[in-house]
């Protein structure tokens, strides 16, 4: 809009989000803090977060039919002790009824209560191998016996179950899966073992450490798929059992088996998740996809392209169906293809040691910046924008009930957000302080221009204030323009200014409580390419 007085007037109705790169232009925001996208196209304030509970040791969030957290030693379910575990920081996964915690190897049953280990272990000094019954037929060379042990107690039929320890006959040390139990004998397939005797047909005792296991891998990263509890080591892609979190060495021939896979790509993997109903796994440059339904037809397809950054396992989220997550070089949006970058806007700065959750269309991560801070970093999936909130450093995301929650490095639990009918909490945090740094004003033009006014038109919330500040020719001062804006109604601000000759200019709003910017005009007059001084 321009005036016959050569004053030009521009006017602003529509804010975007985060643009921190040197191609940044009028009205586009260079820096923010505690910002939303909620009230697009208007530049708001975000919502008071509610603290939900403080841990005194935290060591993880999770969400499965109620949440779940790790504080101390002990499992917490619904706000209950449920298990004890040993204090420090954990992977969790979910199948069924079943809750799995990780490096523990522990469950917790929320159907029954029930709460123990994965895996299951006897020691001993004596076993003998025997005879015994197959189905309630005599059968030869399938039974392990253990006077005074009570099997049932340990393992159950079905079980795929290590043998370790054998000397006399080392032949014996194998994996097999329990066919039938009865007292202290565990019965196998015929022939299972080797038995004494220049026909192999005589039972005989061994002797020295012993031991009968059913072992779980060491699992890094885990996630549930088509009722399997998937997961990987730095080199292993591992598949439960069908429907069984407690059976990894199950080899039967049968759709229901258990399922394991080395990749012969270089370095260690670095996350995974089920998106889209399959499962995958990350390394830093490289993404798995498994195909296939049961084992026989699983087929682990590899594409060599950005994966997750080592030590970022939890930056993966799934927001407006696409999954996120923090790579080498950014945020990525993944969709089944080939990943896209969507973190272009922070310029040249990179990240590390991401953690991300979602609210189903936010995608919410806080990651560490090149000087070691932390920020929390918020991108609209509806409208394609980022916003910054704050320093939070958080560990954990969980969603549940409608509310996205998050564990921070000091152990509380926080629900981020507009709370949907939250549940009682200890408090709400005080008055949001918030920051709005726009770009640099060149107003498209080359030569020195002159602001003579600034007008605003915003909604500030009862309580709430807002400062002005100028800055000219990146001259490291801010200048305040007018005096506090403090009201509870919607209006306009009209902020004259002492006439100043410069190349560009910036703007910044700051202030405390909601607010809503609804417009912004300038009103500016063209000058010459000659200095302004």
């Amino acid at each position: 809009m321009k005036f016959r007085d050569r004053i030009t007037k521009s006017v602003q109705v529509k804010f975007g989000g985060l643009n921190h790169t040197q191609g940044a232009g009028d009205g586009e925001l260079w820096d923010m803090m505690n910002l939303t996208s909620d009230h697009f196209p208007l530049l708001a304030s975000r919502a008071r977060r509610l603290t939900y509970l403080s841990l005194s040791d935290a060591g993880g969030l999770f969400s499965w039919d109620g949440l779940c957290w790790v504080d101390g030693d002990g499992l917490f379910y619904r706000g209950e002790r449920v298990g004890g575990v040993v204090p420090g920081e954990k992977s969790f996964a979910a199948i069924g009824a079943f809750i799995i915690v990780f490096p523990d190897k522990v469950f917790y049953n929320t159907f029954s209560g029930e709460f123990g280990e994965l895996e299951s272990e006897w020691a001993g000094d004596e076993v003998v191998f025997t005879n015994g019954v197959l189905f309630d037929e005599a059968a030869d060379a399938n039974t392990l016996q253990a006077d005074g042990v009570v099997w049932s107690e340990l393992f159950r039929v079905g079980d795929a179950v290590s043998v370790s320890g054998c000397s006399e006959h080392p032949e014996n040390n194998k994996t097999a899966v329990i066919r039938g139990m009865d007292g202290d004998r565990l019965f196998f397939y015929e022939f299972c073992f080797v038995l004494d005797g220049a026909g192999r047909d005589e039972p005989y005792s061994e002797a020295g450490e012993l031991s009968v296991k059913r072992a779980v891998p060491d699992l890094l990263y885990l996630c549930e798929n088509d009722n399997r509890l998937w997961g990987c080591d730095s080199t292993t892609i591992y598949a439960s059992k069908l429907g069984d979190p407690f059976n990894w060495n199950v080899y039967d021939g049968l759709d229901t088996d258990s399922y394991a896979v080395d990749t012969g790509s270089a370095g260690p993997f670095t996350g995974a998740v089920s998106f889209l109903g399959y499962p995958v796994f990350f390394k830093e440059e490289n993404i798995y996809k498994v195909y296939g339904s049961v084992p026989s037809n699983f087929e682990v397809m590899p594409s060599a392209t950005l994966g997750v950054a080592q030590g970022c396992a939890g930056s993966l989220g799934i927001a407006g169906e696409t999954l996120f997550y923090l790579s080498r070089a950014g945020v990525m949006a993944y969709s089944g293809g080939i990943p896209q970058p969507v973190g272009d806007v922070f310029g040249v700065e990179r990240f590390s040691s991401a953690a991300a959750g979602s609210d189903g269309l936010k995608y919410y991560i806080s990651m560490r910046g090149e000087y070691d801070e932390w920020q929390l970093y918020v991108y609209d999936t509806l409208r394609g924008l980022w916003h910054i909130e704050d320093y939070l450093h958080a560990t954990h995301f969980a969603k549940w009930d409608g509310n996205l929650y998050c564990l921070d490095e000091s152990g509380v639990i926080r629900i981020l957000g507009i709370a949907s009918d939250p549940p009682a909490c200890e408090s709400a945090e005080d008055e949001v302080e918030w920051r709005i740094e726009f770009a640099d004003f060149t107003q498209g033009e080359p030569n020195k221009k002159g602001v003579s006014k600034v007008q605003i038109r915003l909604e500030l919330d009862a309580f709430a204030h807002a400062d002005i500040f100028m800055l000219f020719d990146s001259g490291g001062v801010w200048q305040r323009v007018g005096g506090v804006l403090a009201s509870n109604v919607k209006r306009s601000y009209y902020l004259p200014i002492v006439p100043r000759r410069a190349d560009h200019f910036r703007l910044c709003i700051e202030g405390e409580g909601g607010v809503r910017v609804q417009s912004l005009a300038i009103e500016f007059y063209k000058g010459s390419e000659l200095q302004a001084h």
